[in-house]
């Protein structure tokens, strides 16, 4: 019986602890699959040139602390890899609610999609959540990006972009 317990306990440990590695995701997952075509209700920046580029798509909102925390370094990515990456901000919000944030300038480019349309496929069902498309429209990276231990950084963008350019 006391051996019995102790696989129990054993088994039930392990499976926490695998549990307990699993990246947390509030979306569904697109990881190594063909991502879902870009689509947006309309360019609140010019529309990007994404051919042959890596895209980042971070569906933000004015009212998320998180989102606007992370603003500087994704402006910082879209000047880092310019020649490489297209980073776009996707919000559910009025045109005139995004012209009229000014607490942190956006660098990069933006759109909204007030129907949800982009987020419904992709189920996001918290914000931040960035996804980064490779050139041949496969997602190489998804999630929130400043995740404890799984933060999307300068590092993890170049050896993206090194191993799928």
């Amino acid at each position: 019986m006391k051996s019995r317990k102790s696989m129990f306990l054993i088994v039930f440990l392990f499976s926490l602890s695998i549990f307990a590695q699993k990246k947390q995701l509030w979306a569904k997952s697109f990881l190594n699959e063909k991502a879902p075509e870009l689509v947006v209700e309309e360019w609140i920046s010019s529309e990007p040139d994404i051919k042959g580029k890596f895209i980042l798509i971070d569906f933000w909102a004015t009212w998320c602390g998180p989102c606007i925390r992370a603003i500087p370094e994704l402006n910082a990515f879209h000047e880092k890899f310019k020649e490489d990456l297209v980073v776009i901000g996707i919000s559910d919000e009025s045109k005139e609610k995004i012209n009229n944030f000014k607490k942190v300038k956006i660098d990069y480019y933006s759109a909204i999609d007030t129907n949800e349309t982009l987020k419904n496929i992709y189920e996001v069902q918290g914000i931040p959540h960035c996804v980064l498309i490779d050139p041949d429209g496969i997602v190489r990276w998804e999630g929130f990006p400043t995740l404890k231990g799984e933060e999307l950084t300068e590092k993890v963008i170049s050896e993206i972009i090194a191993k799928y350019k």
